[in-house]
């Protein structure tokens, strides 16, 4: 059962592994970049001042949340990893070089592509989202937490 474990972690680190390659390619071109200036561009204060206070929200629920039997079980950890799988961290790499290879790579790759998920995302989750019933609004909350509750 190891070995299978092993194999999906890894196949789970490939597969984020090319998608944050694509995303840092797709950052490059040109029409990536476009949008990563138009992004970076319009952050303003608005945006920024908020992130202390929901990063505390988010914490403190997820803390309590995972206190409740089952809630802290997910398909990330089932596979033996630890976290978010886009920082890699796994049972099969704990004690070795990966351990802090694959998150500070990950890391490094992310960043400069960080802008065009972000903007991916707003499509996904809030495009037309003026003209939307409050149901459909809490429809789309709930799927874009349950696209990130990925331990």
């Amino acid at each position: 059962m190891d070995d299978l474990s092993n194999v999906l972690t890894f196949a789970v680190l490939g597969f984020m592994g090319v998608r944050l390659v694509t995303g840092l390619r797709r950052s490059r071109s040109v029409d990536g970049r476009s949008i990563v200036t138009r992004v970076v561009h319009n952050v303003g204060w608005r945006h920024v001042w908020p992130v202390p206070l929901l990063l505390t929200t988010v914490v403190l629920a997820a803390t309590a949340l995972m206190m409740v039997p089952g809630l802290s079980w997910g398909w990330w950890s089932m596979l033996g990893g630890a976290g978010n799988p886009v920082f890699g961290s796994s049972d099969a790499t704990v004690g070795t070089v990966w351990e802090l290879l694959i998150p500070l790579v990950f890391m490094c790759l992310l960043l400069p592509a960080l802008p065009l998920f972000a903007y991916a995302e707003e499509r996904m989750f809030r495009t037309g989202a003026e003209g939307w019933s409050s149901r459909r609004r809490a429809l789309k909350v709930l799927q874009f937490g349950l696209v990130h509750a990925i331990s």
